[in-house]
């Protein structure tokens, strides 16, 4: 038996307005939108004024609304919002990563407290079910890693630096005119929205809990035009990936940075701005989900596919953290990087495991080496003074190899 659906809608911009367009063309989903809140109410909405309201307990406690869909920009009131309704026994559906990500212990607690279900599935990808697969279709043990382009704004920037040799000013201004950036463009070029969503990725992929400034990160803001020509020459291109890989010792390595991509690797292809992630298990091998990571109506789409499932109680379980045994983060690791700079100055050599190439240009000089985890976790040098660090196609090395290829490559390098 279908549950009917009764909703109340927290925002109306362009995620909130192409929800009750979709809504409007999908009459068999037996939901329907009984008031929306906004915070202007002297704005020109494109549906009947009385529709809307400036009160959010008009929303809140009104008995009939049984679902909340919250679709705001800003994560505190967000939190109040979801918490509200959870505990009113109201489901939830939420496309705001960063509240979901600062939260997350709250909301999981709260869940369980309340029997109530939160789902968000257009907080990570847009209009890829990937926390649904991540779900329902791969077991904990065999989920050997996972890496995406989950930023539709930096993808596209990246994309016009590579096919219209746009330098990073050029190429932001491009995605701000079309409205791909925002005016403050820094949540996403910087990597902050990324590492958001990469936070409770990781939860629906291994059981880590994990807050997002503990995670390694970093955005485009400092990728030069040099680098874009140094990846053409090696038939490569840029993207910012986030990625977790599941090491020998059972640990799981997770990061968001800007990577080398070969031109066969399947995040190649995503252009624009499209998401695209890779999943990698025991029997499966390789899948791809590829889909737009931005938009009304993409992200429509995955509000409607969460409040399509609550007509069926469904609910996250949280397979990872709650029936198996959670997997942990690790630094024990290396990773090799290229360095792009204006001054040996601005670079600690002597923190490189070893150093395979290093290039003097007249504007900028690069070098590829190796580097432990922990050290760019404990130092900022890398992120300071227009230093680019990009990491190679392969960038993980784990501590058991790093000595027969340190010997490796001082053989070649002619040291030894």
């Amino acid at each position: 038996m279908h549950k009917q659906l009764t909703i109340g809608l927290f925002g109306f911009g362009v995620v909130g307005e192409g929800l009750y367009r979709v809504l409007q063309q999908t009459p068999s989903l037996n939901a329907s939108i009984k008031k929306v809140c906004i915070k202007d109410a002297s704005k020109k909405r494109n549906a009947p004024a009385e529709l809307f309201t400036t009160d959010k307990d008009v929303l809140l406690n009104d008995p009939e609304i049984n679902v909340i869909v919250e679709v705001i920009n800003e994560s505190e009131p967000a939190y109040q919002i979801v918490t509200t309704a959870l505990n009113g026994g109201k489901d939830v559906v939420s496309a705001s990563k960063k509240m979901i990500a600062e939260h997350l212990t709250a909301l999981l607690e709260l869940q369980e407290k309340t029997g109530r279900s939160l789902l968000y599935e257009a907080a990570a990808c847009a209009s890829i079910p990937v926390i649904r697969n991540l779900e329902e279709y791969y077991d904990n043990d065999l989920l050997h890693s996972i890496k995406a382009i989950v930023n539709g704004s930096t993808n596209f920037i990246l994309t016009k630096m590579f096919d219209e040799n746009l330098d990073f000013k050029q190429a932001l201004i491009l995605a701000q005119q079309l409205g791909f950036a925002e005016s403050d463009p820094k949540l996403d070029v910087e990597g902050y929205d990324a590492v958001n969503k990469w936070t409770f990725l990781l939860t629906h992929a291994y059981g880590i809990i994990e807050a997002p400034e503990k995670i390694l990160f970093n955005g485009i803001q400092h990728i030069h035009g040099g680098d874009a020509s140094v990846a053409r020459a090696r038939n490569q291109q840029i993207r910012l990936v986030a990625q977790a890989q599941k090491l020998q010792n059972g640990k799981v390595a997770a990061f968001v940075l800007p990577q080398f991509i070969q031109q066969d690797d399947h995040l190649a292809f995503v252009k624009n701005e499209y998401n695209g992630v890779v999943i990698e298990s025991g029997f499966a091998d390789k899948q791809f989900f590829y889909g737009k990571g931005a938009g009304s109506f993409p992200t429509a789409s995955a509000v409607l596919s969460d409040i399509a499932a609550l007509r069926y109680q469904y609910k996250y379980e949280y397979k990872k953290l709650y029936h198996h045994k959670p997997h942990q983060l690790t630094n024990e690791l290396y990773l090799k990087v290229y360095v792009s700079f204006t001054d040996w100055k601005f670079i600690p050599r002597d923190e490189f495991e070893w150093i395979e190439e290093w290039h003097a240009q007249e504007e900028r000089k690069y070098l590829v080496g190796v580097i432990a985890f922990s050290k760019l976790q404990e130092q900022n040098w890398w992120r300071e003074n227009e230093t680019s660090l990009i990491l190679v196609p392969e960038p993980i090395i784990e501590e058991t190899a790093t000595r027969d290829l340190r010997k490796r490559s001082l053989e070649l390098a002619g040291i030894v």
